[in-house]
C-alpha cells in the first residue's frame, strides 16, 4: 500500500467520529472558546483565541476594530476558526470551520452579536465593556466547509 493510502475502513471511521449538526451547536454552546485563523500581509497564519457563538449556522465573535485579526480580514476574508476540547487523545473533541468572514459594523450589531455568543437575549453587559460597543466590530463567519470529530464515540478503540 503507498504511504499516501488510507486503509479501506478509514471511511467509515471518520463518519462514525462526525459530529451532527446539533451535537456542533451544542459543543459549541458548551465550549464557547476558539482559536480564529487568519493570513497576515506576509501570508503567515495569524492565530487569536476568541469567544464565539453561533446562530443559524452561521459563526459570531466581536473585535477591536483596530486589532490586526480585523486588518487581516479586510485584506482577505477567508478565516479558518477551531473550537476544540478534551485532554487525551481518546477524549478529543471538536469543530474545524473554513468560510468567509464577513465584518459588520455598528454598536447594535457589536450588542446583537453579544447576546448570540452569551446564548440569550438581553443579558446585562459591564458597563465598561458595554461602553467599547462603538469601538468593536463584528465577525460573521459564514461556513464554506465544516469538519468535526468526537473521538469519545471510538470507546478507545483505534
Amino acid at each position: 500500500m503507498p504511504n499516501d493510502a488510507q486503509p479501506s475502513d478509514d471511511q467509515p471511521r471518520r463518519r462514525q467520529i462526525n459530529l451532527s449538526p446539533e451535537e456542533q451547536s451544542a459543543f459549541i454552546r458548551a465550549t464557547r472558546k476558539a482559536s480564529l485563523a487568519t493570513v497576515d500581509k506576509d501570508g503567515f497564519p495569524h492565530l487569536v483565541a476568541m469567544t464565539v457563538g453561533v446562530h443559524d449556522g452561521v459563526y459570531y465573535m466581536t473585535s477591536y476594530a483596530k486589532a490586526q485579526k480585523v486588518l487581516n480580514i479586510r485584506r482577505n476574508p477567508k478565516v479558518a476558526l477551531m473550537v476544540e476540547a478534551g485532554g487525551s487523545y481518546a477524549e478529543l473533541k471538536g469543530v474545524m470551520v473554513r468560510g468567509t468572514c464577513e465584518i459588520i459594523e455598528g454598536a447594535d450589531a457589536v450588542r446583537d452579536a453579544w447576546a448570540i455568543i452569551a446564548g440569550v437575549d438581553n443579558q446585562p453587559r459591564r458597563r465598561e465593556t458595554n461602553d467599547s460597543a462603538p469601538k468593536r466590530v463584528v465577525l460573521k463567519v459564514t461556513p464554506e466547509k465544516i469538519y468535526s470529530w468526537d473521538h469519545t464515540k471510538l470507546a478507545g478503540k483505534y
